[in-house]
């Protein structure tokens, strides 16, 4: 059977939310990611503002590209870029790459957006940015795995407290809807970060850290804020398909990143 199309690959994701490519990249390359995840979140532990917690035991944390060894075999990959052309056009930027990791006792996440509905999502039903996920371990059932309601992309936000939070009452639905992934190291996954999702309980003894590459349609308004940080010997090593999506800024020396958000209502736990 040949693989899906970038125009089913999309349909996939107008539908559920996510989809999913096991074994994209080698199990090598995500051990390389994990050490420099450990090096980066050494660092970030270090100073004030180096981490924003996203619940208990839980962390988020910006990254500058050239920290990671393996970013432009990610950018670069077929699947990643047929499937971002066939969502958000061909002019999509590269505005968001982090980490987010469960350390051991991490709780359940309440049911969330990661922001609220844009207008262009809700008004011509377009979804204008995507999340790539890969993680630096393989995930097993107590280490925390991510769980997503699958359509919920399209929830209208009177539907959600702030327009990202479902109020408790409707937890029932988002449990019934709930998909819990497990994936291996070399997987990628792709999702509308509109569609409700979680981050469940740590019961292990090990932590649990994702790469979040975020993407986003050109005609998206994105801050100065959110740009990438780099210095000026970083672009012009990469190659030019790869530099002209990362919405940047160069600097002559990178400083330690103090991170520009969080979201409250993650920090009560599930």
């Amino acid at each position: 059977m040949p693989p899906p199309s970038a125009g089913e690959l999309r349909d996939t994701v107008y539908r559920d939310g996510i989809v999913g490519l096991g074994h994209a990249l080698p199990t090598a390359w995500a051990d390389q990611l994990l050490d420099d995840f450990a090096a980066v979140f050494t660092d970030a532990m270090s100073y004030p503002g180096g981490t924003v917690p996203s619940g208990p035991h839980r962390h988020y944390l910006a990254v500058h590209p050239q920290r990671l060894r393996g970013l432009v075999d990610l950018v670069n990959h077929p699947w990643l870029t047929e499937l971002s052309d066939a969502v958000l056009g061909p002019d999509y930027r590269i505005v968001e790459l982090g980490f987010d990791v469960a350390l051991p006792g991490a709780v359940d996440q309440p049911w969330h957006r990661d922001f609220p509905m844009p207008d262009e999502t809700r008004n011509e039903g377009r979804l204008t940015s995507l999340a790539f996920n890969a993680t630096t371990v393989d995930v097993s059932p107590d280490l925390a795995p991510f769980e997503i309601a699958p359509g919920t992309q399209w929830d209208t936000p009177e539907d959600l407290d702030h327009g990202m939070f479902p109020p408790r009452t409707a937890a029932s639905r988002y449990r019934r809807l709930g998909q819990r992934r497990y994936p291996k190291r070399g997987d990628l996954s792709a999702r509308s970060a509109l569609a409700v999702h979680r981050g469940t309980a740590n019961h292990s003894s090990r932590s649990r850290a994702i790469l979040v590459l975020g993407v986003t349609a050109a005609d998206v308004q994105v801050s100065d804020v959110q740009r990438l940080v780099m210095t000026g010997d970083y672009p012009r090593a990469l190659p030019d398909a790869v530099r002209v999506r990362l919405h940047s800024s160069v600097v002559e020396e990178l400083e330690p990143l103090v991170q520009q958000h969080d979201i409250e209502g993650l920090l009560m736990g599930g």
